[in-house]
């Protein structure tokens, strides 16, 4: 039998992308599903394609940079599928834009999305985490571990999860519960390399691609949604893909100067 047979899966952002793959791949191992997102019809259109395929699922609509909201759908999803196994922190967003042009008011909106959303999301599903001594999911990036340029207010957003897993890692481990940081490199889209067209107007051309023009190939999001279900059934702390890229983080804290010239020469600088 699966790890993830009967296992409650809370799932931000799991009406597209990385979320909804996520939350496809929990279910395939048998998990049953509490998918959140504030776009009410796109998320009723996931749960209905998941149930469809005979999935468990529910859709639960919040703004989850609303402490009140997501204190409120992490009690209905509890009455409604009795318990809470794994709480993933998906939602999120990227950016584009010097960051001397980028206003406090950016920073502050990436900062809600990126980071506060899972401050949120942790301390509303923690009395039950404790109960199933289950699991954290917090999606970070490469940007968590190494700035780049022309990212925007995203870098300081990833770096701020980086340090909050941390911190929640030590502090939760008595209480049994696993928590996970996932740092992975641009993720394979149709449309890479368009997305970032009018916030990166005026800059280098390698500000549109994936990762601000890191030289990475992209990353097919159902190969790290299933690195992610092995990490948290070996309770590993964190996920870096490609692994590789250690090696820069490690530079990085050894010899920032070196680091600084790999990585520009890495995004074309």
């Amino acid at each position: 039998m699966s790890y993830w047979h009967e296992k409650v899966a809370f799932v931000t952002g799991g009406s597209a992308g990385f979320g909804l793959m996520l939350a496809r791949t929990l279910a395939a191992a048998g998990a049953r599903l509490a998918l959140v997102d504030r776009d009410a019809e796109r998320l009723d259109i996931a749960v209905e394609q998941l149930k469809s395929e005979g999935r468990d699922a529910a859709s639960f609509v919040a703004d989850v940079t609303r402490a009140d909201e997501v204190e409120a759908v992490v009690a209905d999803a509890v009455r409604t599928l009795g318990k809470l196994d794994l709480l993933a922190n998906i939602v999120g967003r990227s950016a584009r834009g010097s960051v001397l042009d980028t206003t406090p008011e950016a920073f502050r909106e990436l900062l809600e999305l990126n980071f506060l959303s899972m401050v949120h999301g942790t301390r509303a599903a923690i009395p039950h985490l404790i109960r199933s001594k289950g699991h954290i999911i917090n999606m970070g990036s490469l940007a968590a571990k190494s700035a780049a340029r022309f990212l925007g207010a995203y870098p300081v957003s990833k770096f701020a999860v980086a340090a909050y897993s941390q911190q929640l890692r030590y502090e939760l481990a008595p209480l049994g519960i696993h928590v996970l940081l996932v740092c992975p490199g641009p993720m394979a889209r149709p449309d890479a390399g368009q997305r970032y067209d009018h916030e990166a107007a005026g800059l280098p051309q390698s500000a549109r691609q994936p990762g601000g023009g890191v030289k990475l190939k992209g990353i097919p999001p159902e190969r790290l949604a299933a690195e992610v279900l092995r990490c948290c059934e070996r309770r590993v702390p964190e996920l870096v893909m490609p692994a590789k890229a250690r090696l820069l983080f490690a530079l990085a804290q050894l010899w920032p100067s070196l680091a600084d010239r790999v990585l520009l020469n890495r995004t074309g600088g």
